[in-house]
């Protein structure tokens, strides 16, 4: 019999009842040593889940600056575990990325893992477009997710398009983690003007912060500046819809890369509006 690793799957939620027992069951009882739920005060049946599951649960309350909640909880929760994996509700494990996890954590000269995830939309897997990837897999104590200072000017309590800032080398586990979101375009299109909004915040707060412009990848570093012109919604569509084989899903597929191409162009559309209400002042 396997042991269980030496990892924290730490799940945020607020009101995933619909998907958190699917996540559970997906992680399995004998994959990691421990689980534990950061809940933003759900109303919907999400904490009876974890109840009947023996999962505990911390209860965080933001008050509008920084930390969010990944941060919070590894600055007051450090995890007793060697590693700390972040799962969205409605993330569910493959046993092929388990194999993969258990394995890669062998090599002690890596700190962290670029995870890779499926894509649905409409209803179906996407084939083509730009591969879904986040660092959610890494050592306790190695590092957070990078600081942006915050006075209440989102409503998001969790960090979303932060990045953790790691010392040492990453890597990346190939095995997807199955992405299930179906909750529908309304939900999508709303979700994306929340982010739309924080994202033009983010980037005139930092664009000239050279210390935390030094903590982004090559590939942040691209995006940025390309948000800062009206060119960043073209480039995407072009390298999601032709470049990544967009054109595979046929409909679904143009209809995506339009979506989020029009997700960035709202980015620089707000970040525009903003620096036109800065100088009117």
């Amino acid at each position: 019999m396997k042991l269980p690793l030496s990892i924290t799957i730490a799940i945020p939620i607020k009101n995933e009842a619909t998907l958190l027992q699917g996540c559970i069951d997906a992680i399995g009882k004998d994959f990691v040593e421990k689980i534990i739920i950061l809940d933003s005060g759900s109303t919907d049946g999400s904490l009876e889940i974890a109840e009947r599951n023996n999962i505990e649960v911390l209860n965080f309350e933001w008050n509008g600056q920084f930390p969010k909640k990944r941060n919070w909880f590894l600055q007051n929760h450090t995890p007793l575990t060697k590693w700390v994996l972040f799962l969205d509700a409605d993330e569910y494990l493959s046993e092929s990325f388990k194999t993969e996890v258990r394995n890669a954590i062998e090599n002690e000269n890596v700190v962290g893992f670029w995870l890779t995830y499926t894509r649905y939309f409409l209803g179906e897997k996407m084939k083509g477009g730009y591969p879904m990837r986040k660092l959610a897999l890494f050592k306790v104590g190695v590092g957070e997710y990078e600081r942006i200072e915050e006075n209440n000017w989102s409503k998001l309590d969790m960090e979303i398009h932060e990045h953790p800032v790691l010392i040492g080398k990453t890597a990346v586990i190939k095995s997807e983690i199955d992405h299930l979101d179906f909750r529908g375009i309304s939900h999508y299109i709303i979700k994306h003007n929340e982010y739309a909004s924080w994202e033009a915040e983010r980037i005139l707060k930092t664009d000239s912060n050279a210390s935390i412009a030094q903590l982004w990848t090559w590939k942040q570093k691209i995006k940025y500046k390309l948000m800062l012109t009206p060119f960043i919604g073209p480039v995407y569509f072009l390298g999601s819809y032709f470049l990544l084989g967009g054109f595979r899903d046929g409909a679904r597929g143009l209809s995506f890369s339009i979506l989020k191409a029009s997700y960035f162009t709202q980015v620089y559309c707000k970040i525009k509006e903003r620096q036109l209400s800065e100088k009117s002042k």
